[in-house]
Order: structure tokens, then C-alpha cells, then sequence
């Protein structure tokens, strides 16, 4: 958050962290809980220590109301389109959310424990031969967050005794 201007929107730090990188505005709104709830995939970074970095940065400043095109037309368009599907928002509040990512090609199942921000806390990689490797936070290089608001999540969600029942069968990959 930083400043207020003269029609009562406040500037707030705003990221679309895709993993590998990630997308940057200062966005003027009247809150924080408004641009989440507009644009997909964005979080509100409030770490005081970011937001001081970030004013040496040279952002573009968006207001969340402005016409399109602008930067974050595409992801009020993505909210747009999830706003009225079955599921829309009900994972979002939550201390933990557990999920159960769809099977890959490769035959691998990942369960997961996400925290309120929608960032991974744990894991559990099920292979196709049934062995399981469980990883967390420490373990990763990148974490973006799961958007909570997102529908899709809903259908995958598995309970809290399932995800620990797999992560104490599960062992930790071996170092080196």
C-alpha cells in the first residue's frame, strides 16, 4: 500500500506471479480485497520491506477501473469468466485447503496443502508404482500461488486426513 489520491483510491503493490518471473503494477483501487476480487492470478503484496523496493522500481500505474486495454484487462477478463461458474471463490478464506492435482501423462498424482495465499506448504508426489516422495516450502525454488478464487480448485479438493494420510506414508527424496 502507499499512497491516497483525491478520489479515495489508494495505490497498492500488485503481482501476477507466474513462477519463473512475475508481472508488477502499482494499481490504484479502493481496496485491496477489490483487485483480487476483479483480476485473476494477482496478489496484494503488503510486506512492507517489498513495497519500499518497489518505489526505486520504475511500474506503470493502473487504475483497476480503466478502460481496456490496459495490463490487467486480461485478468478481469479471466475473473469475468470465473465469476459465474459452480465453486467460484469457496476455497478462498481458508486456513488450509488440500488438493489433488489430476493425474500427468507420466502417471504421477500430486496432492497438496495450500495456506490462505493460495502457496503451496506441502506436498505429496504419488508415482505411477504407488511410491510417494513429500516435499515442502524448503524444497521448492519457486511457489506461486494457487488463485483460491479460481473454480477449477473446487472439484479437486480432497480432505485434510486424506492429504496426511498420504504424507505419512510418503518419505522424503534423499539428498544429493
Amino acid at each position: 500500500m502507499s499512497q491516497l489520491d483525491e478520489i479515495g483510491k489508494t495505490r497498492y503493490l500488485v503481482l501476477h506471479d507466474y513462477g519463473m518471473g512475475g508481472l508488477w503494477w502499482w494499481v490504484w483501487a479502493g481496496s485491496a480485497e477489490e483487485i483480487v476480487s476483479a483480476c485473476a492470478e494477482v496478489e496484494v503484496i503488503t510486506n512492507p520491506g517489498a513495497v519500499r523496493r518497489a518505489e526505486t522500481w520504475d511500474l506503470e500505474e493502473v487504475h483497476l477501473d480503466a478502460p481496456d486495454p490496459n495490463p490487467l484487462s486480461s485478468l478481469r477478463a479471466q475473473r469475468d469468466a470465473q465469476r459465474g461458474q459452480p465453486g467460484f471463490a469457496v476455497l478462498v478464506g481458508r486456513d488450509r485447503v488440500y488438493l489433488r492435482w489430476p493425474e500427468t501423462e507420466e502417471g504421477e498424482v500430486f496432492l497438496m496443502e495450500l495456506g490462505p495465499d493460495g502457496r503451496r506448504l506441502r506436498q505429496v508426489e504419488i508415482g505411477p508404482d504407488g511410491g510417494a516422495v513429500k516435499s515442502s516450502v524448503e524444497d521448492w525454488p519457486f511457489n506461486p500461488p494457487f488463485d483460491l478464487h479460481d473454480p477449477q480448485y473446487l472439484a479437486m479438493e480432497i480432505s485434510r486426513d486424506d492429504f496426511e494420510a498420504a504424507w505419512q506414508r510418503a518419505h522424503r527424496k534423499p539428498e544429493g
